[in-house]
């Protein structure tokens, strides 16, 4: 059996942003077949705090860059979960990045520093009566873990996992003597960014392993389009750098079971759920599909260029429902969309039952992303027969078989890809989708392979599998 601590900034069921927490949560159980024992760090926000109960204090410090904290281990919400207790740090309102007017946290350095100095504590002295074989480091939150392991002197195995390279974690120089970071790794080969401390860059480069969540996107990372900034230290990795695609959990994301959508699963189930759909978003039937978005409202997902496409699939008859919250100026543009036209709903916000409704509904989900290191929400369509319709990037391209003539002859198109990730290319992909619905016959092909797909954590779990046994015996 080999040990493995995940040290992350978030994880379903106890915290969730974005996909990283999906994959944080999903993946110890993924896991466990491969013999891998693996238990998660997190940071004690008070959502986890309440979940936590009475789990055990295993560690206690009297001054954790600037106040007292605490280590508690238990089994929560299904996870062996270690929590860092630091009140000072992490007992706030708010949301684990932003306070309440949607501002990062003045002191998030600190915070995530923390959370990897406890990470680098667990992997050299132990916790539980439990020590890692290896340290696994999710995005820059956790990106000065190795650094800290290296500073105590212990040469433990780690990996750098990159869900989203565009947030570094920079902090000022001056930081390096309160957060207790080694001077020796102040320099352009090491986590000194333009004159500041990359934390992100930091776990890229002393890592002894990094990891993207798609093959895709670790070729991607080592471009300038795609490397914000980093490029150059990607490339340097060479072959240290892996591509394992996320998976999704098929017990969640069942049509057959899902109980958010229970009451639509009779004979013709997308028929129902479509139906269903359409009139609690109030919205009309029509001649062509019913897409819809559930996604973080950014200019990296693309939606601006989804506004400018919309008037072409409106009038082929689509509609378009979207749930979804972040930009205010996104927002409120989408807002005026719902206003104006009579096909399109808006939601904003978050409502993870909605989610499973709408996915269900729909016939087709939009991904259009500038950038993707792997994506979710087109897994989640692939399992539920909604054609996605994505952009050639990232993890979409990896999982997503366009249905361009040669894989329509050969019957195993499951989707539409788009590029470049263009207003008018999307509007392309738009009209082609509405295209592949004029054929009942063809698009149920279609929704039929997707649902066929392996979307598991099955292969991804053996390729960790396989990474953290060779790191245990290099």
């Amino acid at each position: 059996m080999i040990r493995v601590l995940s040290v992350a900034s978030e994880c379903v069921p106890l915290v969730k942003t974005g996909g990283l927490a999906d994959v944080v949560g999903a993946l110890p159980a993924a896991l466990a077949p491969e013999g891998i024992e693996m238990r998660v760090l997190v940071p004690g926000y008070r959502a986890v705090l309440a979940a936590a109960g009475d789990a055990a204090v295993v560690w206690r410090g009297a001054d954790l860059f600037g106040g007292p904290a605490r280590l508690l281990f238990g089994q929560i919400a299904g996870l062996s979960l270690y929590v860092l207790d630091a009140p000072h740090l992490f007992d706030r309102d708010g949301g684990p990045y932003l306070d309440a007017t949607g501002r990062d946290w003045s002191d998030n350095a600190t915070r995530f520093a923390a959370l990897s100095w406890i990470g680098a504590l667990i992997g050299a002295e132990g916790a539980a009566d439990w020590r890692p074989d290896v340290v696994q480091c999710h995005d820059w939150q956790a990106g000065l873990t190795p650094v800290y392991l290296k500073a105590r002197g212990v040469d433990l195995p780690s990996v750098m996992t990159v869900h989203n390279i565009a947030f570094h974690g920079l902090m000022p120089a001056e930081m390096m003597g309160p957060l207790a970071l080694p001077a020796w790794g102040f320099t352009p080969e090491g986590f000194e960014y333009w004159g500041q401390v990359s934390a992100l860059k930091a776990g890229l480069v002393h890592a002894w392993k990094v990891t993207t969540v798609s093959p895709t996107y670790a070729r991607e990372l080592s471009t300038p389009d795609y490397g914000e900034g980093l490029e150059g230290v990607i490339a340097a990795r060479g072959g240290d750098v892996i591509g394992i695609l996320n998976g999704i959990d098929p017990a969640l994301w069942d049509p057959a079971t899902d109980p958010h959508i229970a009451p639509y699963k009779q004979p013709r189930g997308k028929a129902k759920a479509r139906n269903a759909l359409l009139a609690e978003m109030d919205l009309p039937q029509g001649a062509g599909p019913l897409c819809v978005v559930v996604s973080r409202l950014s200019g990296q997902k693309g939606l601006d260029l989804l506004l400018e496409a919309l008037p072409g699939l409106l009038a082929r008859g689509g509609r378009l429902a979207l749930l979804g919250s972040g930009d205010p100026a996104l927002e409120q543009a989408w807002q005026a969309a719902a206003a104006q036209h009579p096909g399109v709903a808006v939601t904003i916000g978050y409502d993870e039952a909605l989610s499973h409704r709408m996915i269900a509904g729909g016939d087709a989900i939009v991904v259009p992303s500038r950038f993707e290191p792997c994506g979710l929400t087109q897994l989640f369509g692939l399992r539920y027969g909604t054609v996605p319709v994505v952009a050639r990037t990232g993890g979409l391209a990896d999982t997503v078989i366009d249905a361009n003539p040669a894989a329509l002859v050969a019957g195993v198109a499951t989707g539409v890809q788009f590029a470049p990730v263009t207003a008018r290319a999307l509007a392309t992909a738009l009209d082609r989708l509405c295209d592949l619905y004029a054929d009942p016959a063809g698009f149920a092909k279609i929704q039929r392979n997707g649902m066929r797909a392996a979307v598991g954590w099955g292969p991804s779990a053996a390729a960790y599998g396989a990474l953290f046994r060779g790191l245990v015996t290099a």
